[in-house]
């Protein structure tokens, strides 16, 4: 009898073990598995990147974060993450949060869209009364030194604690472009 619970246990345990899939794996995956950059997609994208956008100058740091568990996912995966920093035509530092930790970013990878080479990330922006939304990034040439950006921000419910609160769209707060081409740098 002790045998057979322990033949048990051992199968138990190797069946729960996770297991390995490619990133753009798009059907259900069981929990704990790890969603991995088996073709080092992510890495053409790590680096600084540079664009202008409303007289201001927008530079982005992509890095990518390796075999993360991502709780909401509940799964491990390879992801892209982006710190940024915003200046004005004087130089004057308007937004920056490369002082952040990884843990903290703004700016983290979802995944890429299902038969397409965008990849899209979230932002959510505790400094901006938790401004948020979808920013979709893809190559415009084959040398992957210009990165398209768009970004699809969701409705904001501001309310009285903001302190952008009753200011009309035009006049509140933008820290990352909605539109723009970046260059590598």
């Amino acid at each position: 009898m002790k045998n057979i619970i322990l033949i048990l246990l051992i199968l138990f345990t190797f069946s729960c073990k996770s297991q390995t899939y490619p990133l753009r794996t798009y059907t259900d995956i069981p929990d704990n598995s790890y969603l991995k950059d088996t073709n080092n997609e992510l890495n053409d994208y790590t680096g600084t990147w540079k664009a202008t956008w409303n007289n201001k100058t927008v530079y982005i740091y992509i890095s990518k974060e390796v075999n993360k568990y991502r709780s909401s996912l509940y799964v491990y995966m390879d992801f892209l993450i982006i710190k940024f920093k915003v200046t004005d035509l004087a130089g004057n530092i308007l937004f920056n949060d490369t002082n952040l930790t990884n843990d903290e970013i703004k700016i983290h990878g979802v995944g890429f869209k299902a038969n397409t080479n965008k990849y899209s990330l979230s932002y959510v922006d505790r400094d901006l009364c938790l401004k948020s939304g979808i920013i979709a990034i893809n190559f415009t040439d084959s040398s992957k030194t210009q990165l398209k950006w768009v970004f699809s921000e969701f409705e904001n419910w501001i309310d009285q604690d903001c302190f952008y609160y009753g200011l009309p769209p035009a006049q509140r707060p933008e820290a990352i472009p909605k539109d723009a081409i970046f260059i590598k740098q």
